[in-house]
């Protein structure tokens, strides 16, 4: 439960929640009180009341090609699919496992289960941005080491990296095998939607994924990817890891995510390894998750960098469970928050160079983390059964509830 209460007359506005929303401990959300610097904010009315009437009514900016995704936490089928591209969703991010492909030293590559995955994806007209880790236990005791401490490990991980990308980057032998009617008579993908940035690791700042949390391992971790990456396909961009924005963890086990950037911006050359930076802003509510977007946008900006900005999970449950789970804001409070946040990143899309927003997550599932089972649009099972949230959204991308 958490430990503060709210004070009467007090708006979730003034409370922010750094929580540890996927450990083993369910339930546990502390949440710290940010205090408002009050006469900034009232300089800012009075701006506000400054601005003619008749610039409420501005059209919002349309949305860049492939702005919207999704990061689901199933597996996507062919009609989740359609279902996310009839809704105006145009890129999906997707677990690239290393331990699923190659589960011992000597066993070839097994690229069976994300060959299904991207073909599912290609299909409907999807992109695919790959989140890649998960090493195996022949490189490492646990998941969450980078293999980064020899030789051996970090030559194990560049041949994977060259490998994957060999296969499905442009010209890759995935497309290539799916240029033509397929040995089952499937039709060839009519429009190859080839990968072409590749993003390293998962909330590498988080213990939960990363452990220790060491900017300098990842900094390691990043240089080897990158010249991995780039020796097979040199246009190819790197795309750091999303960054859970602040978690309550520190020392070795979390670190927010703008310090943990700024550090890695002070690993000299490590600038040019990467084309684009990743957030994962979990917040309260929309006016703290742009307070973390700014924070951290604030960083490449006083390191000379204007890196692509990528927020690839974004989200909150419809349960109304605020006191136990902090992302929980009810079945409006969902649509409320989705609202207010695809808002305001849609009209500071430009100065912030963002790419891409992958929403988290597609349908509910229980027992995978405190607020997955009412994180999604749809309520969990097979069938399409669709929240506030869903027609919130589509309303916001321009697409369709329905193929």
């Amino acid at each position: 439960m958490i430990q503060k209460n709210r004070q009467p007359g007090k708006s979730l506005r003034y409370f922010r929640a750094a929580t540890e929303f996927r450990g083993d401990a369910p339930g546990t959300f502390p949440i710290r009180m940010r205090r408002r610097h009050l006469a900034t904010a009232a300089i800012l009315a009075c701006l506000v009341a400054l601005v003619p009437a008749a610039t409420s009514g501005a059209p919002r900016p349309a949305a860049p090609a492939n702005f919207f995704g999704i990061a689901p936490q199933t597996g996507v089928t062919p009609e989740d699919a359609r279902y996310m591209k009839a809704g105006g969703i145009d890129s999906v991010r997707l677990s690239l496992v290393w331990a699923a492909i190659q589960p011992t030293a000597k066993s070839p590559y097994d690229w069976s289960s994300f060959d299904a995955a991207l073909e599912i994806a290609s299909r409907a007209g999807l992109e695919v941005l790959p989140s890649i880790g998960s090493p195996p236990k022949w490189v490492v005791n646990k998941p969450t080491t980078m293999p980064v401490d020899s030789a051996r490990q970090r030559s194990a991980w560049q041949a994977f990296l060259r490998a994957a990308v060999a296969r499905y980057g442009p010209g890759g032998e995935f497309w290539k095998q799916h240029r033509t009617e397929g040995v089952n008579y499937e039709p060839a993908i009519p429009v190859p939607k080839p990968i072409k940035a590749w993003q390293i690791w998962n909330e590498s700042n988080f213990f939960y994924f990363a452990f220790p949390v060491s900017t300098s391992r990842y900094a390691k971790l990043v240089t080897i990817s990158s010249q991995a990456i780039k020796s097979v396909r040199p246009g190819a961009k790197v795309v750091l890891s999303g960054l859970f924005g602040e978690p309550t963890a520190g020392g070795n086990r979390g670190m927010p995510a703008s310090t943990f950037l700024d550090r890695l911006y002070a690993v000299p050359g490590l600038k040019t390894r990467f084309d684009g930076v990743a957030l994962h802003p979990y917040a309260v509510d929309a006016e703290t998750l742009e307070e973390i977007v700014e924070e951290f946008h604030e960083v490449s900006i006083d390191n000379r960098d204007r890196p692509g900005l990528y927020i690839t999970e974004i989200g909150w449950g419809s349960q109304n469970n605020f006191k136990q789970v902090a992302f929980e804001q009810g079945i409006q409070g969902q649509v409320r928050q989705l609202k207010d946040s695809y808002t305001y990143l849609l009209e500071n899309q430009r100065r912030l160079n963002l790419k891409q927003v992958y929403w988290f997550s597609w349908k509910d599932l229980k027992g995978l983390c405190t607020f997955c089972d009412s994180v999604g649009f749809f309520r969990e099972g097979p069938r399409f059964k669709p929240k506030p949230a869903w027609h919130a959204f589509v309303a916001l991308s321009g697409g369709r509830a329905r193929p």
